[in-house]
């Protein structure tokens, strides 16, 4: 492991230990603390770069698009690590980088060549943190790695069917654990059942053991192709219900948290039943509004929260216009009243008012390539990560300013996608096979 970490660093982060006690937060999973991409807490750095703000850097086993999450001085994360040959779950010293266990679990690093299974990132309630991989192994270990329970998805359900690496990150809301297939119902060459069809559904679980509490099979008529997500499941709360929104196969659900059944769907951004439609983007809640986005850089729609049972074109608030407010991958952000849709491709930025739509403004980054990585909001400023680790820092509000930028990435980066995590008093900022902590 090569790690820097200077004395003055650590002298920095002792002195503003105490700042940042009273406003800290912790980021217990990929979409941190409020399940939109962002967080309250404060004193975050304008610039930084390998030089400037770095607090210490380490080496990981290797790739990943895992997200780290947070919980006090513990980092939890994954990674593909080829003298295993699988995932390894990781806790890592918040405050030096230090790799405090390992764990492997499941064989396998990848399916294809644009991704790993090390894909969906951890989840904890401050107790326990529950690991998934695209191998279909979900494990659950205390916060010293002591395995409490493990189980394979597959095994118990199917193998999944996606032509490409299936990837879905687990939920913890109110005791519950959650986890989403959304998937073909016919095969995918050696992958799913060719007997039978293959359900997608909703699945939660008891925390404590890891057995099934109940399933919920997900009826979609969305053809081949366009049945697979690699959305999160997210938790929302609409005058006083608490629903669970789910994304994929051409329709948004919203289902009652401790029983599954679902609540009420919109639908569809596909009319014309393309069978190539896979969505990557989960749904973000805001002021009232869900905004999803349509597959492949498709518009995006603001649906009324509240509904019941299958809603009309009267339930959506408003759609996009033009081809510059879309996103293929990256998951909007909602923060300070506003969300931020990033079109990866395009590589613009867009700020829009939740109740109708109205686009506040557009703007394009400097990048080289694609930005697939969902933006985070904190401070009161966007932090945005390109495929290479181009970092643009944005200011938040209706107005666009570009604060900073600067490059994270290192030789062998591409294929960035691990979100900026913000959380006591740091960033954290993957770069594939590397892991920054950055910090006033």
């Amino acid at each position: 492991m090569k790690k820097i970490l200077k004395t003055s660093h650590v002298l920095v982060a002792a002195s503003l230990a105490f700042t940042f006690t009273a406003a800290a937060e912790n980021w217990p999973n990929w979409r941190g603390p409020n399940n939109n991409g962002s967080t309250s807490e404060k004193g975050f750095p304008d610039k930084f770069s390998k030089t400037e703000n770095l607090l210490w850097e380490v080496d990981l086993p290797g790739d990943g698009a895992s997200a780290p999450i947070v919980w006090q001085d513990g980092i939890y994360l994954t990674s593909i690590d080829e003298s295993v040959d699988g995932v390894v779950a990781m806790k890592l010293d918040r405050k030096t980088g230090k790799v405090l266990w390992k764990k492997p679990f499941g064989k396998g690093m990848r399916q294809d060549d644009r991704s790993t299974y090390a894909a969906p990132s951890a989840v904890t309630d401050g107790k326990t943190v529950f690991f998934f991989s695209g191998t279909g192994d979900l494990v659950a270990y205390d916060l010293d790695g002591k395995e409490i329970w493990a189980r394979n998805i597959q095994k118990d359900y199917g193998t999944f069917a996606f032509g490409w690496t299936f990837s879905t990150s687990p939920v913890l809301w109110d005791g519950i654990l959650y986890l989403q297939v959304l998937q073909r119902d016919v095969a995918v060459d050696d992958k799913g059942f060719k007997d039978r069809i293959n359900e997608s559904y909703l699945l939660a679980m008891d925390p404590a053991t890891g057995k099934e509490k109940w399933r919920h099979i997900r009826q979609t008529p969305a053809l081949m192709e366009s049945r697979e997500a690699f959305s999160t499941p997210v938790p929302s709360e609409h005058n006083g219900r608490k629903e669970l929104l789910v994304v994929g196969g051409d329709y948004l659900t919203s289902h009652d948290p401790q029983t599954g059944k679902e609540l009420w769907r919109w639908g569809t951004w596909n009319p014309d039943k393309e069978k190539y439609w896979r969505l990557v983007p989960s749904p973000v809640y805001g002021d009232g509004t869900v905004l999803v986005c349509g597959p492949k850089s498709a518009q995006a729609y603001g649906i009324k929260a509240g509904g019941s049972g299958t809603l009309g074109d009267d339930a959506i608030a408003w759609k996009s216009e033009g081809k510059l407010v879309a996103a293929d991958v990256p998951t909007p952000l909602y923060y300070q009243g506003r969300f931020y849709l990033l079109n990866g491709r395009k590589k613009v930025i867009s700020c829009i008012e939740p109740t109708s739509g109205k686009v506040l403004w557009s703007e394009k980054l400097n990048a080289k390539v694609k930005l697939e990585a969902s933006p985070t909001g904190a401070d009161g400023k966007i932090y945005i990560i390109s495929h290479l680790g181009e970092v643009f820092v944005v200011k938040a509000g209706d107005q666009f300013e570009l604060i900073s930028e600067s490059n994270m990435g290192v030789a062998q980066s591409t294929f960035i996608r691990s979100p900026i995590v913000a959380a006591q008093g740091n960033l954290f900022i993957r770069a594939n096979n590397k892991l920054f902590c950055v910090g006033k």
